[in-house]
């Protein structure tokens, strides 16, 4: 039997990831300090790997497709196949941001303010390239973490980190001078992997569902019974992806109206359709839309 080698990330991302591919259809089982999860497809073995090193894994052949940031590709200046992006995260689901942060009482407002200045990060290669092409000398140097506190101790002029909400940021007093990048997670696949037929096909089909449990985050179903003579007036009242779905009921003059919204348009619509007359209403979740 043909088997595909898929890379997970470890870390901030792992539960996250695990509950998309359960959303998506599979159920993975980790285990304490193991790093080969038990997975419920015999076609797919799974790793878990730091997402600073997914790419290269990917790139060598180790796996054959990979879920990390595009933040750790750039970094490892990996040659891989993007399949796709998967945007998620465990706060916003919103792309990520590597940000140029000093002191909040420091003299530097400006990237030229750098110039012969110690900058610390984990993002070193992609910081490098960075102020090459700035044309702005800076002493780079790499952290093995609590990057945001090497400033505040004094120890380097500036860092280059990642951040989400700026919460962490802000907690140290730092100051944002600039925005490097956005980066957001991206499912890989390995060269070869990507032409061989199968593992293509298996790859693209996982993808395929991976994003429709994506599309299906905050999205619900509402289903209901509408007497004839109130259906126009509430189907007005319904957002859809295309338009509702509605069959009649067995001799009567009622319908069954089915759609799916938003939910966040769920608390204010539900009241809005019990005043035109909308009856039997059913709220239910969604794993997919695709």
């Amino acid at each position: 039997m043909s088997e595909l080698k898929l890379g997970l990330p470890k870390g901030s991302l792992e539960k996250a990831t695990i509950e998309l591919f359960e959303k998506a259809g599979w159920m993975i089982k980790p285990a304490a300090r193991n790093y080969f999860p038990k997975i419920d497809d015999p076609e797919l073995t799974c790793s878990i790997c730091r997402p600073q090193e997914m790419s290269r894994y990917v790139e060598s052949g180790m796996l054959d497709a990979g879920i990390t940031g595009k933040d750790w590709t750039l970094e490892n200046e990996s040659e891989t196949v993007l399949v796709g992006d998967l945007v998620y995260s465990k706060v916003s689901r919103k792309p990520t941001r590597w940000v140029i942060a000093v002191a909040g009482d420091s003299d530097i407002k400006t990237l030229e303010d750098l110039e012969g200045k110690k900058v610390s990060t984990e993002l070193v290669n992609v910081t490098r390239r960075f102020f090459e092409e700035k044309g702005i000398n800076v002493d780079i140097e790499f952290s093995w973490g609590a990057t945001e506190a090497k400033v505040v101790a004094g120890l380097v002029d500036a860092v280059v980190e990642v951040t989400e909400t700026e919460s962490t940021i802000r907690a140290h007093g730092l100051r944002i001078i600039h925005e490097l990048m956005e980066s957001n997670t991206q499912f890989l696949a390995n060269k070869d992997a990507w032409n061989d037929p199968w593992k293509r096909e298996k790859i693209e089909s996982m993808f395929i569902l991976l994003q429709g449990a994506l599309k299906a985050d905050r999205i619900v179903g509402l289903k209901m019974n509408i007497a004839e003579e109130k259906l126009d007036d509430i189907v007005q009242l319904l957002p859809s992806l295309n338009a509702p779905t509605i069959a009649n009921l067995y001799n009567q003059k009622w319908f069954s109206v089915e759609t799916v919204v938003s939910e966040d348009v769920v608390r204010d619509l539900i009241p809005k359709l019990i005043k035109k007359g909308a009856e039997g209403i059913i709220e239910y979740a969604l794993n997919k839309v695709i």
